[in-house]
């Protein structure tokens, strides 16, 4: 049986700030995580593609307030972060443009 990914060691190189901000987004990353891994059977952020970010972001948090759905966006920026796309995920520059 194989290991369970281990997201603390893939946000490592990524994670910035205080402990607490830190422990957050591991905490958000492994949410993430549970809920792709459920609907798409995608354990390992390194499949993931964007459509998966983008689900997660709109549908799984569409009930959820303006703040968390916030937070989440940043959580979901270092997992982008930390698979090498430099780009801009889509769905947090279509947000912003909504709200303004």
């Amino acid at each position: 049986m194989t290991k369970p990914f281990d997201m603390a060691l893939f946000l490592s190189g990524v994670l910035t700030g205080s402990k607490v901000t830190q422990q957050r987004h591991l905490r958000q990353a492994r949410i993430m995580q549970a809920a792709i891994q459920q609907r798409w059977q995608r354990d390992n952020p390194w499949t993931w593609r964007l459509k998966h970010v983008s689900w997660f972001l709109t549908q799984r948090l569409r009930d959820k307030s303006d703040a968390t759905q916030y937070y989440y966006r940043l959580t979901a920026l270092l997992v982008w972060k930390r698979l090498g796309n430099n780009r801009e995920l889509p769905v947090c520059r279509a947000d912003r443009n909504n709200r303004e």
